[in-house]
């Protein structure tokens, strides 16, 4: 199973190590709503979950994504 780091880094185009906790779509410039869409669907897709709606909102930052997983 990957890291929530891993998949961000993949979608996103950037290394593993470049992604941390405090990474979002404020401090990363191809994280847009497209893209945002892409990462959701790895991320269900990876961790075997099914997000709602509500806590893709909800999500500003990786460590959010931590936090609902």
């Amino acid at each position: 199973m990957k890291t929530v780091e891993e998949i961000v880094a993949k979608v996103l185009g950037f290394k593993p190590e470049q992604i941390n906790d405090k990474s979002g779509p404020d401090n990363l410039e191809n994280w847009d709503s497209f893209s945002g869409l892409i990462l959701v669907t790895e991320l269900e897709k990876n961790f075997k979950v099914s997000f709602s709606l509500e806590e893709i909102v909800e999500v500003k930052k990786v460590g959010d994504i931590k936090k609902i997983l």
